[in-house]
C-alpha cells in the first residue's frame, strides 16, 4: 500500500517508519526543508528510542522517503498539530488540520482513505472535515473512507506502543470504520476498537484529561501540605498503601502537546458542563508559579543569586520543550532578577557542562526526571556556593553528604527558616 503521511513529527515520524517497516511505500511530507532534509541523509532529527534504527531499516527497504509536498497514494495519514487558539477557553486551533486536508484534495481518487491522527477538538471530523472532502466532490463512506485515529504513546517508548497499544478506529460512517481498520491491521498488533468518530475525537481527549485531574489533585496536595507543614509526599505514600486509592505525584507543572493542551478542547466545546476540568487546569497552570515562590524564599539569604536549573523538558528522557513547565519557570526566575543557568543533557540547545552550570550557584532545581539526575557527582556540586537541591519530581536518590535535598514534602521547613530570618 502507498500511504502519504502529512506531518513528520512526534507521531508522524514514528507512524511513517512503522508503516515503512511493514514493507508500505511511505512518502512523508513536512514544511520544513530542514527537517526533510536531515531524514533524507539519513537522520531522524527527534530524541525517541530505537526510532533510528527502524528508520536505518525503512531505508535500507527502500519504503520511505521524505517530501515537501504530498503524492499519490492509497492511504492519507494527517499527523499535524493542534495548539490551542488564544481565546477565553484556550480552544483547538484547526489551521494545520485543515491546512494539510487542502494539500491532499488534489491528489485523492476513489477508493483512498484519509485518517486523521491529530489530537482535535470533539465533532471536528463531522462538522470541518467531512465537508470539505464533500465540497470535493467525494462520497464519504462510498467513494472516500474517512476515520479519526488518535495516537496513545508513551515518548520514550513510542515505537513499542504504536505496534501494542489498542487503537481505536473511529470512522465517520461504518463503512469508513471497516476500510480504515484493514489499514492499521497491518501494522497494529494490539486491540483494534470501532467506534464513531466523534467517540474517537472525546476519548482521545479525556483520557488526557483523566491524567490531568488526577495531576491536579496531587498538586493541589502539595500546596495544602506547604501550607499546613505536613510532608505532602509521605501522605501520598502511606494513602496509596490504601487497595483503592492511586494518588498521583505533585510537579512543577504540565507539559507537552497532550496533557497540558486536550482539556481545554473539551472545555472549550462544553465550557457550562466542565467546570471540573476548568478548575484542573487552573491547578495544573499555576504550579510553575508556586515553585517560583518557594524558591525566591529559600534564595533569601543565599550567599549569590545564581541558581541552577536541571532539566528543561516537559518529561524525563526525551528532548521534547513542548508547553514544558521548566522553560516556563526558567523565564520567570530570570525575569526576576535571579542569574539562571541551565543543564539538560537531552535538549541540544542547553550548551553548559554540569560542573559550569552548578558553579557558584546557590540552588539547584530540578525540574525533569531524566535517568541522569538520579545521581548527581559530587563533582557537580563541588563548586556551588550553597550546595542545596529542591527536587520537584522526586527524582535524584544520591547526592553528596553536604548537600541538601529538598522536595515537596520537605521544603516548607526551609522556607520557614528562610522567612524568620526577614
Amino acid at each position: 500500500m502507498k500511504i502519504t503521511t502529512i506531518g513528520l513529527g512526534y507521531i508522524g515520524l514514528p507512524t511513517s517508519i512503522l508503516f515503512a517497516t511493514h514493507g508500505h511505500q511511505v512518502v512523508g511530507v513536512d514544511v520544513s526543508p530542514t527537517v526533510v532534509e536531515k531524514l533524507n541523509q539519513g537522520f531522524i532529527h527527534i530524541e525517541e528510542e530505537g526510532l533510528q534504527a527502524l528508520y536505518n531499516e525503512a531505508l535500507a527497504a527502500g519504503n520511505f522517503k521524505a517530501e515537501l509536498v504530498p503524492a499519490p497514494a492509497d492511504a492519507y495519514i494527517v499527523a499535524v498539530p493542534t495548539p490551542n487558539k488564544e481565546d477565553r477557553y484556550q480552544s483547538c486551533d484547526l489551521s494545520y488540520v485543515e491546512s494539510a486536508i487542502q494539500s491532499i484534495i488534489p491528489y485523492l481518487a476513489v477508493g483512498n482513505i484519509v485518517i486523521v491522527e491529530s489530537t482535535i477538538a470533539p465533532r471536528t471530523m463531522e462538522d470541518v472535515v467531512q465537508p470539505m472532502l464533500e465540497q470535493a466532490g467525494f462520497t464519504i463512506g462510498e467513494d472516500l473512507y474517512l476515520a479519526h485515529c488518535p495516537e496513545r504513546v508513551l515518548p520514550g517508548n513510542i515505537a513499542y506502543e504504536l505496534v501494542h497499544n489498542p487503537r481505536i478506529i473511529g470512522g465517520v460512517t461504518p463503512n469508513c470504520t471497516e476500510q480504515t481498520k484493514a489499514v492499521y491491521q497491518t501494522v497494529v498488533q494490539g486491540e483494534l476498537i470501532e467506534a464513531s468518530a466523534s467517540e474517537a475525537e472525546l476519548s482521545k481527549l479525556m483520557e488526557n484529561t483523566y491524567r490531568d485531574v488526577n495531576i491536579a489533585l496531587a498538586n493541589e496536595l502539595a500546596k495544602i501540605g506547604t501550607d499546613l507543614h505536613i510532608n505532602a509526599l509521605k501522605v501520598i505514600e502511606m494513602a496509596n498503601r490504601h487497595p483503592r486509592v492511586n494518588l498521583h505525584s505533585p510537579g512543577p507543572g504540565v507539559g507537552g502537546h497532550c496533557l497540558a493542551v486536550d482539556p481545554y478542547f473539551v472545555a472549550a466545546a462544553s465550557p457550562d458542563f466542565s467546570p471540573l476540568i476548568q478548575t484542573a487546569r487552573e491547578i495544573n497552570s499555576s504550579m510553575p508559579a508556586f515553585v517560583v515562590d518557594a524558591t525566591k524564599q529559600l534564595m533569601q539569604e543565599a550567599p549569590t543569586n545564581k541558581i541552577t536549573i536541571f532539566g528543561l523538558t516537559y518529561k524525563g528522557n526525551i528532548d521534547d520543550t513542548r508547553e514544558s513547565p521548566a522553560m516556563e519557570i526558567a523565564e520567570m526566575l530570570a525575569f526576576q532578577g535571579f542569574d539562571v543557568a541551565t543543564y539538560d543533557p537531552h535538549v541540544v540547545s542547553a550548551t553548559l557542562t554540569i560542573e559550569e552550570a552548578c558553579q557558584d550557584s546557590s540552588l539547584i532545581l530540578v525540574l525533569t526526571d531524566h535517568f541522569e539526575f538520579q545521581i548527581i557527582d559530587s563533582k557537580a556540586t563541588a563548586k556551588m556556593a550553597a550546595p542545596r537541591v529542591l527536587d520537584t519530581k522526586n527524582v535524584v536518590k544520591t547526592l553528596a553528604s553536604d548537600v541538601t535535598r529538598m522536595d515537596f514534602g520537605s521544603m516548607y521547613t526551609y522556607m520557614q527558616t528562610a522567612l524568620a530570618k526577614q
